[in-house]
């Protein structure tokens, strides 16, 4: 059967999966610390520490999932990865829901183990989901401009969710005096558990698996774990993708946790969250529409390089210098941190690049199991930002449960906020300066070898 040509509804079909699991993954991420040490009285040392070990159980699961899709099909459609992706979804639905249950009427002791068993079975969800669809585009299609554009798709798709919907969740959550409304955190959730199994659904029906290695009907494939693993590690390629992609989460997932708190802490105003988001969702329009083109006068790897070394320098300039003025300080944080913008809207075509130097390598094709040792480096920097955010509130004197914060207390999260940046774009410089080498040259002649291999 004549498969369908790649096109507009493949980039939709795969931004609509990281709609989906952005609503339950930017608004636990977002808000999860802030719902626990407010509204169930939980320590900010107790938080990150589950933060920090909960993402390191996470990552040896990623590889565990990632060697699954590579071993076993499901269903009868002869998909490697959307069956899987069509089950998982329901898990990461439910775990939104349980992680934002009001239980503060338990004991304490209770309320401590409800936390830690919702956090870990949101982490096994997350992993059973985000794996099969990571590992999607490199079946998409193979196509080095197609792979960018499915990048893109997924970039913006993220955003769509975490720069328009999160933005509105403190309208919720906060009362007209600036105080936490409790219940609103699981009204939320169950919006969004909603959308993000509509957002699923789209995916599933919308795509396309064109890329396959077995027969349909072959359920098993000849596969060894040991055989993708030492491929993993021959290659510096993925290598360097995982310590940048180790910065880039530190710093997500480190600042988001203290936005809403630096906004309604240190500036006194909860609706600047909104606006900051809505400054956000301008400059990745703007991104959208000149990556592309920067892209091809300079390279992937050399326009994360440069902004990179610009974010530096900028974060370091605002840690400093503290803005009284909010709209002045949203709009050069936003300058300030535009590498990070930059590195998301392309990392997905770093990455399967970098997956597809395995098969010129070894002559072999183990996305699964690659993206998931990837993956892996990507939960390790999710949470040490988690872990980052949460010690950082500890450090400053945040005080768990208070109606408000002191002015220096807010003025500390101001300066991690601005700080813990630096950190992440450091090692997005040393991933892509230092061990990742495939510039535009060597990365047209990888894929002209390759397609020669597969038409011979």
């Amino acid at each position: 059967m004549k498969q369908r040509k790649f096109g507009v509804r493949d980039q939709f079909g795969y931004a609509l999966g990281d709609i989906g699991g952005s609503f339950v993954n930017l608004y636990i991420g977002s808000f999860f610390l802030l719902f626990t040490t407010t509204v169930l009285g939980v320590s900010p040392y107790f938080m990150g520490t589950l933060f920090l070990v909960s993402r390191i159980f996470d990552a040896f699961t990623d590889v565990i999932m990632g060697s699954i899709p590579d071993r076993w099909k499901i269903g009868k459609s002869g998909d490697k990865f959307l069956p899987y992706i069509n089950v998982s979804k329901w898990f990461l639905a439910g775990s939104v829901l349980l992680a934002f249950t009001d239980v503060s009427s338990w004991g304490s002791t209770a309320v401590h183990v409800w936390v830690v068993v919702v956090y870990l079975f949101y982490g096994i969800a997350y992993t059973a989901d985000s794996i099969p669809y990571g590992s999607l585009a490199a079946v998409i299609t193979q196509d080095p401009i197609e792979r960018t554009k499915l990048s893109r798709a997924r970039a913006v798709g993220g955003m769509v969710v975490g720069i328009g919907a999160m933005s509105f969740i403190p309208m919720f959550i906060y009362d007209n005096g600036g105080n936490v409304v409790p219940d609103a955190f699981f009204k939320v959730a169950i919006v969004f558990s909603i959308l993000s199994l509509l957002a699923y659904t789209g995916l599933v029906r919308l795509s396309t698996e064109r890329i396959r290695d077995d027969e349909a009907n072959k359920k098993k494939a000849d596969y060894k774990f040991k055989d993708a693993f030492i491929a993993a590690f021959k290659n510096r390629q993925l290598i360097g993708m995982m310590v940048a992609s180790v910065g880039s989460l530190i710093l997500i997932n480190g600042v988001m946790q203290l936005a809403a708190i630096v906004f309604a802490e240190y500036y006194g105003n909860p609706g600047a969250f909104a606006i900051n988001a809505f400054v956000q969702m301008g400059v990745t329009f703007v991104l959208f529409l000149t990556v592309p083109k920067l892209v091809k006068v300079v390279g992937k790897r050399n326009l994360v390089i440069a902004t990179a070394s610009f974010s530096i320098v900028g974060s370091a300039l605002l840690t400093i210098f503290i803005i009284e003025n909010v709209y002045l300080y949203i709009a050069l944080y936003n300058i300030a941190t535009i590498a990070n913008m930059v590195f998301v809207m392309i990392v997905w075509a770093l990455v399967t690049d970098s997956l597809d130097y395995t098969e010129l390598q070894t002559g072999r094709r183990y996305d699964g199991t690659l993206f998931s040792i990837y993956s892996f480096s990507r939960k390790v920097g999710m949470g040490i930002g988690s872990a980052l955010g949460s010690y950082a509130l500890g450090w400053v004197g945040f005080v768990s449960g208070a109606e408000s914060q002191t002015r220096e207390v807010a003025e500390g999260v101001l300066r991690m906020y601005n700080g813990l940046p630096i950190a992440g774009f450091v090692l997005m410089l040393i991933g892509l300066l230092f061990i990742y080498n495939l510039n535009t040259d060597r990365t047209n002649e990888m894929y002209k070898e390759l397609e020669e291999r597969r038409a011979a």
